[in-house]
């Protein structure tokens, strides 16, 4: 998709058609937002965004749905520490037609388990022609454990970090250019937290360390990555919140991973060849996020390019604000994705947002 340079815009019908206003979407992993707290539950709100700026990057806590998914050409999905880099200038994306997907699976699954992640790669290889493979098993268990902080937000640790890059490493070096991970992650020890969570409240326990294993593949490698938990089924509860439903369809995670992969960017070094087609920090438009998450890399990375940044109500377990910040005018306030996707829209047109806010004040002289 090309969306920088000094075109003109093309018509269609008599009416002249704008071009793409790239935007990030940025929902954090693991702090339990009302909208995106939960496996892909931020998507319908991803989508509204794609259509309002034609060209929406976001990261695969938004997208992932465990067994569902969804493909938009306007959608580029960038593991969350590429995203910051690429916020920060540090990388550009390179769209693709294809990735070819390594799977990378911790040699701390058990035999069955890991038989039915092999069966959702060959099912989606059959199914949606997606190129994956090779396979490497890590040469021992990845040994992931589950914490939480005091601020509520979800964290993990991993015992053998040195195995999960070997084999990144090994994939690499046999071809794949992009990654798969499915590690084994305990089972919830905290039986009330996940109640609840399944019931629509709470934190998402295993996202804080899905975070740190894709980070430390790609902050290595330089190819996108994403992560899916390998655990085990649980029991039937007929109260399930729709949020949380996604999760309860299948037996893995992994099928939205490899979807998402299969044409995520390919990273590029902000100092390598640049293509005509490379997506690019200067070409960001605006920028999405929580209202209560505004202290992120990405956002500051934005606010220090001067790029609109547009705060949504989606509560979650941190208050990073606009006012704790005192950040001012610099941020627009949205009540919900749907008024964001509005605001988009008039950026998009370079209709100033706030001609459509009332009441509008008059202009001041500068002294």
């Amino acid at each position: 998709m090309r969306t920088g340079g000094g075109r003109c815009p093309h018509t269609n019908g008599g009416h002249a058609v704008t071009r793409p206003l790239p935007t990030l979407m940025v929902v954090p992993t693991g702090i339990g937002c009302e909208i995106g707290g939960f496996a892909g539950d931020a998507l319908p709100s991803a989508r509204c965004l794609a259509a309002a700026s034609g060209c929406l990057i976001t990261h695969p806590n938004v997208m992932n749905g465990a067994a569902l998914y969804w493909r938009d050409p306007r959608i580029h999905y960038v593991e969350g520490y590429a995203l910051d880099r690429f916020a920060a200038g540090d990388l550009r994306l390179r769209p693709v037609r294809r990735q070819r997907i390594g799977l990378l699976l911790d040699a701390g699954i058990e035999a069955d388990l890991r038989q039915r992640h092999l069966q959702v790669a060959d099912g989606c290889r059959a199914t949606l022609g997606l190129e994956i493979g090779p396979v490497v098993t890590s040469d021992v268990p990845l040994g992931v454990t589950l914490e939480q902080g005091e601020s509520g937000a979800s964290w993990g640790t991993m015992q053998r970090p040195d195995a999960l890059l070997r084999a990144g490493e090994r994939l690499k070096a046999a071809g794949a250019t992009a990654i798969a991970v499915v590690a084994r992650f305990p089972e919830d020890s905290d039986a009330t937290a996940l109640e609840a969570y399944r019931h629509g409240s709470g934190v998402d326990a295993l996202a804080g360390a899905e975070a740190v294993i894709s980070h430390l593949l790609v902050r290595h490698l330089q190819l996108p990555c994403a992560h899916a938990p390998a655990l085990g089924a649980l029991p039937l509860d007929p109260d399930l919140d729709p949020r949380a439903a996604g999760e309860e369809l299948g037996h893995t995670f992994l099928a939205c991973v490899l979807v998402g992969l299969a044409q995520a960017p390919s990273l590029v070094a902000a100092s390598g060849s640049v293509h005509a087609e490379d997506l690019a920090a200067e070409q960001l438009g605006a920028m999405v996020v929580p209202d209560g998450a505004l202290g992120g890399e990405a956002v500051l990375a934005c606010l220090e390019r001067l790029i609109p940044v547009i705060a949504v109500h989606n509560p979650g377990v941190l208050s990073v604000t606009a006012e704790a910040l005192a950040l001012g005018e610099q941020v627009l306030k949205a009540s919900s994705y749907a008024e964001a996707a509005g605001l988009l829209m008039a950026l998009r047109e370079g209709i100033a947002p706030q001609a459509l806010m009332r009441p509008l004040p008059g202009l001041r002289e500068l002294s």
